[in-house]
C-alpha cells in the first residue's frame, strides 16, 4: 500500500475513485491513496452502495419479471453484492466473528482474523446472515416487488453509510496498516453527521413509493443499520483496540442484514 503523496484537498473525482475503487470490483482505478482521498473516499461510501443495491436489485426484480419467485429472486440479490466485491465484506464478517468469538487478546485475535481460514464462528455468522439476508428479501418480494427492490437499495447504501460513520475521526486503527490504518479517523464527525442524514432523506424519497408507511420504514431501516452497527463497532474497539478492514466488512454485512429484516416486517 503506498504512503501519502499529498496534502492537497481531493477533489469529489477522487473520491469517488477511492470509494469504488476499494469498496467494488469495478474497473476503477484508486489514483490518490492518502488522507484527503480517503476522506473523500469514505464519504462517497453510501454512492457505492446505492449502485451496488441498484444492481442487486435488478438482479432480483429481472428473475422475477422471467417467473422464477420470490426465493430464487432473493437468492440472486443477495449473490451480487458479494460479486461486485468479491466477497469482501463476507470474508470480514467471518473473520471479525472468529476475532471475537476466539476470547484471546486483541493482538491474538487481530493475528485470528488475518489468517486465511474460516473458523467456526465465521463459519456459524456467515450461515445465519446469508439465511437471514435472504429471508428477508423473500418476504419483501412476496409482498410487492416494489418492497423488495427498496429494501434491496436501502441496504446497500445503509451496508456503505455505517463505513463512513465508522471511519470517522476519534475511531482508531487496530493496526498500522491496511485498509482499516488508511481510512481510520479520515472523516469529520460533522461530514458523517451529513452523510448519514443525506442516506436516510433519500431512502425516505424511496419509501415514498409504499406510501407514508414506506417511509417511515425505510428511514428507521437506516436508523437501526447505523444503531446496531454501532454497538458491534464499539464491541469491536473494545476488544480489538480500533478498527480493521475486516470490522468495516462485519459492519456493512450487519447494517445490511438489519435494515432488509426492518423493511422486511410487517
Amino acid at each position: 500500500m503506498p504512503p501519502p503523496s499529498s496534502a492537497s484537498p481531493a477533489s469529489p473525482a477522487d473520491g469517488l475513485r477511492f470509494a469504488f475503487g476499494t469498496l467494488t470490483v469495478l474497473p476503477v482505478r484508486v489514483t490518490r491513496w492518502d488522507r484527503p482521498a480517503a476522506r473523500a473516499g469514505m464519504l462517497c461510501a453510501p454512492l457505492t452502495g446505492l449502485a451496488v443495491g441498484a444492481a442487486s436489485a435488478a438482479a432480483g426484480l429481472l428473475l422475477l419479471f422471467l417467473g422464477s419467485g420470490a426465493t430464487l429472486a432473493a437468492v440472486a440479490t443477495v449473490a451480487v453484492p458479494a460479486v461486485l466485491t468479491r466477497g469482501l465484506h463476507l470474508d470480514g464478517l467471518a473473520d471479525t466473528a472468529d476475532g471475537l468469538g476466539s476470547g484471546k487478546p486483541a493482538g491474538d485475535a487481530l493475528r485470528i482474523m488475518k489468517q486465511s481460514d474460516i473458523g467456526p464462528f465465521g463459519v456459524i455468522t456467515l450461515v445465519l446472515v446469508l439465511a437471514a439476508q435472504t429471508a428477508a428479501l423473500a418476504r419483501a418480494y412476496d409482498d410487492t416487488w416494489t418492497r423488495g427492490a427498496l429494501a434491496a437499495v436501502v441496504a446497500g447504501a445503509a451496508a456503505r453509510l455505517v463505513m463512513t460513520l465508522a471511519a470517522r475521526t476519534g475511531v482508531p486503527s487496530a493496526r498500522p496498516d491496511g485498509l482499516g490504518a488508511a481510512v481510520a479517523g479520515a472523516v469529520p464527525v460533522a461530514g458523517a453527521a451529513g452523510a448519514a442524514v443525506a442516506v436516510a432523506l433519500a431512502a425516505a424519497a424511496g419509501g415514498t413509493a409504499l406510501g407514508a408507511d414506506g417511509v417511515v420504514r425505510a428511514v428507521l431501516a437506516v436508523a437501526l443499520s447505523v444503531a446496531a452497527a454501532e454497538l458491534l463497532l464499539r464491541h469491536c474497539v473494545r476488544r480489538f483496540g480500533g478498527v480493521t478492514g475486516d470490522v468495516f466488512g462485519g459492519l456493512a454485512e450487519t447494517a445490511a442484514t438489519t435494515a432488509l429484516v426492518v423493511l422486511a416486517l410487517g
